[in-house]
C-alpha cells in the first residue's frame, strides 16, 4: 500500500488487508475499505458533494463511504461520502455513485455511467458504460440496465415548487432496460418485463410485459423460457 505512487491516504480512513491501490489515489476522512479491495489509478473515494443553491438532495451530515470486501473502484471513478458499496461489486472506469446511494453485492456500475444520490440498487444489477441512474430511483436485485439508458425524476425540468419530492423510477427484479432507453419520473418497471432498446417509457410496465416504441407499448408477453429462473 505505501508503495502506491501519489496516494493520499486520510489518517481517519480504515483499510483492510490485501488492498491495492493505483497510483495517485484520494481517500478521504473515514472512508472504510474492505479486505481485498482494489482501488484504480486515480480514484477519489469520500468525496463530499458540493450541492447548488436550489439542489433537492439533503444537507444533513453524511455518513462514511464504505467499500465491503473484494470491491472494484475502477480509474478515476469518484465514490461520494455517505455511499456504500456491497460485496464483489465493481465501480467502473471514471464512474461516478453519489452520498447516500446503497449498492448491494455483486453488482456493476459500468464505464462512465453515474448512480446519483440516495438511489437504492439490490444484489448482481448490470448497469451498462454511459448509463444514468437519476436520484430516488430504486433498483431490485438482479437488473439489467443498458448501456446509455437513462432514469428522469423532474416532469418540470426544474420550474417545480420549493420542496417538492422528486421521483426516480423503481425497477423491480430481474426487469432488463434495453440500450438507450429512457424512463420517465415515477415510472415503474415490473419484475421481469423487458423495455426495448430505444423505447420511451411513460407509463408503468407491468409484470412480465415487453413494451418498444415512443412512447413504449405492451406488445407481447416475456415468454418463459426467459426469465431469470431459467438462466441463473
Amino acid at each position: 500500500m505505501s508503495d502506491a505512487p501519489g496516494l493520499i491516504l486520510s489518517a481517519t480512513a480504515e483499510v483492510g488487508s490485501d488492498v491495492t491501490f493505483g497510483a495517485g489515489v484520494v481517500v478521504h476522512d473515514g472512508v472504510v475499505i474492505g479486505d481485498n479491495c482494489t482501488i484504480g489509478d486515480g480514484a477519489v473515494l469520500g468525496k463530499a458533494p458540493k450541492l447548488a443553491r436550489r439542489s433537492t438532495a439533503s444537507r444533513e451530515p453524511l455518513d462514511a463511504l464504505v467499500l465491503e470486501q473484494d470491491v472494484i473502484v475502477g480509474t478515476y471513478a469518484i465514490v461520494f461520502a455517505g455511499a456504500r458499496v456491497g460485496a464483489g461489486s465493481i465501480v467502473g472506469d471514471q464512474a461516478f455513485v453519489r452520498e447516500r446511494a446503497t449498492i448491494g453485492s455483486e453488482s456493476v456500475v459500468g464505464r462512465a455511467s453515474g448512480v446519483d444520490n440516495d438511489v437504492q440498487i439490490g444484489d448482481r444489477v448490470r448497469i451498462q458504460s454511459q448509463a444514468y441512474v437519476t436520484a430516488y430511483s430504486v433498483i431490485e436485485d438482479d437488473v439489467f440496465f443498458g448501456p446509455c439508458a437513462m432514469t428522469t425524476n423532474d416532469d418540470t425540468m426544474a420550474r417545480h415548487p420549493k420542496g417538492m419530492r422528486l421521483r426516480g423510477a423503481t425497477l423491480r427484479r430481474a426487469c432488463r432496460i434495453g440500450g438507450g432507453a429512457v424512463l420517465v419520473p415515477g415510472v415503474e418497471v415490473g419484475e421481469e418485463a423487458f423495455v426495448a432498446a430505444g423505447a420511451v417509457v411513460t407509463a408503468d410496465v407491468p409484470a412480465r410485459k415487453v413494451v418498444i416504441g415512443v412512447p413504449a407499448r405492451v406488445v407481447r408477453d416475456v415468454p418463459d423460457e426467459d426469465l431469470l429462473e431459467r438462466w441463473s
